[in-house]
């Protein structure tokens, strides 16, 4: 493997800006000048203008911007704004000047932290034709240094005067910029960073055609074929395994290169500084300099009304299933963690570690997925983040065509006009009183055991899992749950319902008080539907109903829900596990999505006078057409009668 240096995608970097900055006298305008004349200047102002290397002036043909600064008090701001803008920045201490050096780590590195830059930084010593021989080596004065600031990148020495290194020092920031260390390399274990081995095993897989976890051959020559344009030579290969086998002995096997023998050799090629050659590698297969998949590679669209949503397809659901049985190495049809991160080993992390997708789906005792419980994650994260449902499709080997993995839905107010809905994934908000049941239901879903102790949802969470409905379809169920504090702001929103298929309102049926405050809930809901124009189907939960049921709460809620038009509440008992067949009523109630619309007083009033305004337009227009019709006859009778005259 070996890189030929020719331009390229650089994580979409067209030009490298390099910001020089340090204390006063300690060369930077003349570096400046150096690099771009070939010549030492005589006379050097204070601060030169913006300096231009042109794009053939380095190998990897990107023109540079070299922009130069002042230290003085007075230019503080312009300097920090000039940092700010920076790709990388050199800072400068003069060779002869020792203290220059010290303030490099106490005044200047720090001020770059409290500026929070996250560029990378080369520290150059200038005026080299004056530093005191006698002096330590820079190796053992930056060594420390370099281990206290990470984002050093590198430190050179130089002479303007004497025209030594000085094109060397903006050829290692430009290399800097479109070739960084940190995100493949960690400098202190001195290992590759977890996100470009996941990289480098998704690049391997993909090369391995015939899928025996070797490179062959011809395998690697078309890798090399792809990255650098250029075909290995069989001494080359030969050269290659030798060099593998040597240090890693499991690195090659009889087949071919093995994949811890593909990323032992990135690895030394970091080492030795030859970090271009793994980049080109990445870039070709699409990686951007946080190795990830560039954007243009995921094309999800994000033109969607607010009430559209994404699923995905049969195409990619068929592809996960396989997947699934692929990584259920121990057929007991669940994924263990273990069999999660195998999956996910390709992706640049496992996406499903933290909320909302941490335990959103069902487990079994071991704390496996099952087959439901993975299918509904995925059908989760494609609803609420399609573009890194894709990605990580794309990730884990999905090699259809992007844009067959998922499948924009009919907007839900078409879906209510038409009276039937073509959803397979439906999206449930579940309101209620504090301490109403709402989590118990949730966990129910996802079939996690009942607990009696009460903790205050703060933040949204979600649950989903796969129904099989009449006619063996299957449907996923995904409940969010609402923090009876957040509604109000939620509802501040025009089209904070147009995501929602069905809301469900949960109080607890021995509180009076619960019920009272989530029937305002209700009503909150209901009139924000229709005044919004997003109205959704309501049903209401009795949640509780082993503690015993107070008489008042249940009889206002039937009458409630029988004024509101909708159904009456559903008697729930989580701690007992008797759940009235409340979840496919959720979906059924879903599948019909003009049924079970509440209707407020003030709605009814608004729609009476509609209908009224409506009649009143149909009796003028029924007049007025007969007034029409009649002048019509008597200008026809008239034109007979003065005939017959």
């Amino acid at each position: 493997m070996a890189a030929t240096s020719t331009a390229g995608n650089f994580g979409g970097k067209k030009t490298v800006r390099i910001v020089v900055a340090g204390d006063q006298g300690t060369g930077k305008s003349s570096l400046i000048i150096s690099v771009a004349t070939e010549s030492f200047p005589e006379h050097v102002q204070p601060v030169v203008p913006p300096s231009r290397l042109p794009s053939d002036f380095y190998p990897d043909r990107v023109p540079i911007t070299i922009i130069d600064t002042s230290s003085s008090t007075e230019h503080r701001n312009k300097l920090s704004a000039e940092l700010k803008q920076a790709d990388i920045i050199v800072l400068t201490y003069a060779c002869d000047r020792p203290t220059t050096l010290e303030r490099v780590s106490s005044y200047w590195l720090p001020e770059l932290r409290r500026l929070e830059l996250k560029v990378p930084v080369i520290v150059v010593g200038c005026k080299l034709d004056l530093r005191d021989e006698q002096q330590v080596s820079l190796e053992q004065v930056m060594s420390p240094i370099m281990q206290q600031f990470r984002e050093i990148e590198t430190c050179i020495e130089c002479s303007a005067l004497k025209q030594i290194q000085v094109p060397e020092v903006f050829y290692y920031a430009q290399k800097a910029v479109l070739h960084p260390t940190a995100p493949l390399f960690d400098q202190e274990t001195q290992s590759l960073q977890s996100r470009c081995v996941r990289a480098l095993k998704r690049i391997f897989i993909l090369c391995d055609h015939d899928k025996d976890g070797t490179l062959s051959n011809a395998e690697l020559n078309d890798f090399q074929v792809k990255c650098f344009n250029a075909p290995l030579q069989p001494t080359e290969i030969a050269g290659v395994k030798k060099v593998v086998q040597e240090k890693m002995p499991e690195g090659v096997n009889d087949c071919g290169l093995t994949l811890s023998g593909f990323l032992f050799l990135h690895a030394l090629f970091i080492e030795k500084g030859r970090l271009e050659t793994t980049w080109t590698v990445l870039r070709k297969f699409g990686y951007d300099n946080d190795i990830k998949l560039r954007d243009d590679l995921i094309p999800i669209t994000s033109k969607r009304a607010p009430d559209q949503s994404m699923e995905l397809t049969s195409e990619a659901v068929d592809f996960l299933k396989g997947l699934f049985e692929m990584f259920d190495v121990d057929n007991d049809g669940a994924l263990r963690t273990a069999e999660l991160d195998d999956l996910f080993s390709t992706a640049p992390e496992s996406p499903w570690t933290e909320n909302p997708y941490k335990d959103a789906a069902e487990k079994n005792v071991l704390g496996g997925l099952s087959l439901n419980g993975f299918l509904s994650e995925w059908s989760l994260m494609t609803l609420l983040d399609p573009s890194s449902s894709l990605a990580n499709l794309v990730y884990i080997g999905y090699t259809g065509n992007p844009m067959s993995a998922f499948l924009t839905t009919r907007k839900r107010r078409v879906d209510r006009k038409r009276q039937q809905t073509q959803r397979n994934v439906f999206q449930c908000y579940v309101f209620g009183s504090k301490n109403s049941g709402k989590s118990a239901l949730l966990d129910s879903l996802v079939s996690r055991p009942f607990s009696d102790r009460y903790t205050p949802t703060t933040d949204g969470c979600y649950a989903a899992n796969v129904f099989e409905m009449p006619g063996l379809i299957k449907k996923t169920l995904i409940m969010k749950e609402i923090p009876e504090d957040d509604v109000k702001q939620i509802l501040s929103n025009k089209e904070s319902l147009a995501p929602c298929d069905v809301a469900v309102f949960v109080y607890d049926s021995s509180d009076e008080s619960s019920w009272k405050r989530t029937s305002n809930l209700l009503l909150d809901v209901a009139t924000h539907g229709e005044m919004s124009g997003f109205e959704v189907p309501c049903l209401i939960v009795s949640a509780k109903d082993d503690l015993g049921p107070h008489p008042m709460a249940i009889l206002d809620s039937t009458r409630v829900s029988q004024d509101m038009g909708i159904l009456t509440p559903i008697p729930v008992s989580m701690k007992l596990g008797e759940l009235n067949n409340v979840f496919r009523r959720i979906i059924k109630a879903a599948e019909r999505p003009h049924l079970s619309i509440p209707e407020t007083e003030a709605g009814k009033h608004r729609k009476h006078y509609r209908q009224l305004v409506n009649r009143s337009l149909m009796f003028v227009s029924v007049g007025a057409a007969v007034a029409v019709v009649g002048l019509a006859a008597y200008k026809v009778y008239s034109a007979r009668k003065n005939s017959s005259n």
